[in-house]
């Protein structure tokens, strides 16, 4: 039972989480992050840390399947990231949408560490 990052953090891309990660198992894409399902050891720290409750186990989530797909997929080519950086200036205005996956969700990778 993974912990998987769904399209809630799109566009906001908080990154409290991942400091408290203790096997290191996100990743840093341009506008979200992703957890490894393959590295993450489900002890569920970094679910309260998301203000926009972003994260869950895999066998909460609707759409469960595409989740962890997404996050297994951009896991392996995006970069780890295990410090908190700035979240985007506008990232308090991307809270409240909805389906911002199909119009927003960037493939491109983000800087890491």
């Amino acid at each position: 039972m993974p912990y998987v990052v769904t399209e809630s953090c799109i566009k906001c891309k908080y990154m409290d989480c991942v400091e408290v990660c203790p096997v290191d198992c996100f990743y840093e894409g341009e506008n979200m992050l992703v957890i490894h399902p393959d590295e993450c050891i489900d002890c569920g720290v970094c679910e309260p840390e998301c203000p926009v409750e972003a994260i869950h186990p895999d066998t909460e989530v609707d759409a469960a399947e595409k989740w962890l797909e997404i996050n297994r997929q951009y896991a392996e080519s995006w970069p780890n990231i295990t410090r908190k950086k700035d979240a985007p200036a506008d990232a308090d205005q991307w809270q409240a949408t909805e389906n911002k996956f199909s119009e927003h969700f960037s493939t491109n990778p983000g800087t890491g560490d």
